[in-house]
């Protein structure tokens, strides 16, 4: 849980200082390493970065378009090529808005949880190679300040009433 209060180093050649500004220096490194693998394609050739809006549709719910672009701050019409690709492919359907008949919900179909599930194993696979000379303590260490760090970074992302942040799914959640 983050607190209200934003700590500073003590004094200059503190560790925090230190430890903050090599954090800083990674973020971005991983922020490309993500980009890197977004713009891959799945083993069955499938583009990576639509297929990654499928997740928080099934974790949220059936999105109207433009929540989702929001929900995953994310350009609006490259949500829209995508959604058009997913939905092209069978992994995604329109459903009416019970709400708004004029409108429509971007539903996961049942093909499209069996792509989220390959995504899942090469994702995890690849997660297994590259972490495979760690001991299970130092992984089970990294998920569980990684997934603080992510409810940290999201709780103090600036907000307004129509963006709400993804909720982590249980299997997320150290």
């Amino acid at each position: 849980m983050p607190s209200s209060a934003v700590p500073g180093p003590a004094a200059p050649g503190d560790d925090r200082l230190t430890d903050l500004h090599t954090l800083g220096e990674q973020l971005p490194r991983f922020i490309r390493l993500v980009h890197a693998l977004k713009s891959s394609r799945t083993a069955d050739g499938r583009d990576r970065a639509a297929l990654t809006l499928l997740f928080p549709l099934e974790r949220v719910g059936p999105l109207r378009q433009g929540a989702l672009a929001e929900l995953v701050h994310a350009d609006p019409s490259t949500v829209s090529r995508h959604v058009a690709a997913l939905i092209e492919q069978g992994l995604v359907r329109r459903v009416a808005d019970e709400t708004d008949g004029r409108a429509s919900r971007l539903v996961v179909t049942d093909a499209g949880r069996r792509a989220m599930a390959q995504v899942r194993a090469e994702r995890e696979a690849h997660l297994a190679r590259a972490t495979a000379g760690w001991t299970a303590a130092d992984l089970s260490t990294l998920a569980r300040l990684f997934g603080r760090l992510l409810d940290d970074l999201t709780a103090a992302l600036p907000t307004d009433q129509h963006t709400a942040p993804v909720p982590a799914s249980p299997r997320e959640k150290p």
